[in-house]
């Protein structure tokens, strides 16, 4: 029988411990009073939380062993922070702490660079929404944590946007079993929509009814952004003359289009 073994960091996860929830608690309680033993115990019953995470990561190109490792840095955190007395699974407690972690890893290993400065406001600014979503068992306001920061809130908003992780228009975020959805196919595109195209062809046919200096004329005046006296003195007419032609020539095109 093929055991459904995967490696990671020398773990065979496949051996790895699954206790129920009523059993996590318990170990929690034996952590809290002092016994501890339990908390490697405890670490490895929860380190398939960190796998299932760190899934999320993976089309970041970063090798999943150094993912691990910083996903259990966020687990210890989550550990050595839960509360007992809140009504709240450990798992749902403990996902966004690893998930943070690990962003906060990804962030510092950016080759985006952000300043210094605008790094420090974002991670207390992160610090802040930890300790709020600790206490009050829900997510802050942007208004929440600037006033905690003494800042103001464009300032937290331009912060939090300066580290967020580059998404790549070719990321999958859908599939059925079939074709994947691309990030790409939600994006829209103001510039080359079907009737752009359609007025691209209908103008290029109208400008093939025109003469050789009307072309001349359209083309040196609205694709290259030229004046009429620059347009006379580059074809040797008087201005007068290529106001006239480019007159004739758009009001001969729009018969066309």
């Amino acid at each position: 029988m093929i055991s459904n073994k995967v490696e990671i960091c020398g773990v065979n996860t496949s051996k790895l411990p699954v206790l129920k929830e009523k059993e996590m608690r318990e170990l929690l309680k034996r952590m809290r009073n002092g016994e501890n033993d339990c908390r490697d115990e405890f670490i490895r019953c929860n380190l398939r939380l960190v796998l299932s995470v760190i899934q999320r990561f993976n089309n970041r190109g970063e090798n999943p062993d150094d993912l691990f490792q910083v996903g259990c840095v966020g687990l210890i955190k989550a550990i050595d922070n839960f509360d007992l007395n809140q009504n709240v699974r450990f798992s749902t407690y403990a996902v966004p702490m690893i998930i943070g972690e690990i962003r906060r890893y990804l962030r510092d290993n950016n080759s985006i660079r952000v300043s210094r400065s605008l790094r420090d406001i974002a991670y207390k600014a992160l610090q802040v929404k930890e300790r709020i979503v600790r206490e009050k068992n829900q997510q802050p306001t942007i208004g929440e944590i600037a006033k905690e920061l003494n800042i103001s809130r464009e300032e937290v908003v331009f912060a939090l946007d300066a580290i967020q992780d580059p998404v790549s228009i070719f990321e999958p975020i859908y599939n059925d079993g079939g074709d994947s959805i691309f990030i790409m196919d939600q994006i829209s595109d103001t510039k080359n929509k079907d009737e752009n195209w359609l007025d691209n062809i209908s103008l290029r046919e109208a400008m093939k009814k025109l003469s050789v200096r009307e072309k001349l004329i359209l083309s040196m005046r609205f694709f290259q952004g030229r004046t009429q006296m620059e347009v006379a003195d580059e074809i040797g007419i008087s201005q007068a003359q290529v106001s006239r032609l480019e007159k004739n020539a758009l009001k001969n095109m729009r018969k066309h289009m």
